[in-house]
């Protein structure tokens, strides 16, 4: 049996600066668990520009919940705002858009499996899974001075 996992202030979004690992430009994320035993991850991601983050498709389900701001995807006729919950379906591509007027949007995000980063034709640009974040985090620590193996603490 795996060890429990128990994160204090978990939710204090403004805290812990350092805690947030750059993703890309004005995209951070932050873990909370990276499960390499069973292939999925539960992580904060925070978003501080508008527009288009990315297309993708994801090879498991995923639940949200908005925590601050809000986004939409292109495919769908819905907008997630602060308390929202999304559920999304193995399979589906969609496109992730931070509207105009939004300076911060903070979602929790629990995806099973990866996902394919894809471009308006479908094909295949990148991807993501527990193992890139694990490496990322890790990448991201070392720089900071907390050691690659602070992310040891989030591993199951």
């Amino acid at each position: 049996m795996r060890p429990d996992l128990f994160l204090s202030g978990s939710l204090d979004l403004d805290a812990d600066q350092d805690g947030w690992v750059p993703q890309a430009d004005g995209v951070w994320f932050r873990p909370l668990l990276l499960s390499v035993s069973e292939g999925y991850y539960v992580n904060l991601l925070r978003v501080t520009k508008s527009g288009v983050l990315s297309r993708h498709r994801h090879s498991g389900p995923v639940h949200a919940m908005v925590l601050r701001g809000t986004w939409q995807y292109l495919e769908h006729d819905w907008i997630a705002n602060a308390g929202d919950y999304a559920f999304e379906p193995p399979g589906e591509t969609h496109t992730l858009v931070v509207p105009d007027g939004c300076s911060e949007m903070i979602t929790l995000f629990h995806v099973s499996g990866g996902y394919v980063y894809v471009d308006p034709q479908g094909v295949p640009l990148g991807y993501e899974d527990v193992f890139t974040k694990l490496a990322a985090a890790s990448r991201h620590y070392e720089a900071v001075g907390r050691g690659a193996g602070y992310v040891e603490q989030f591993v199951r």
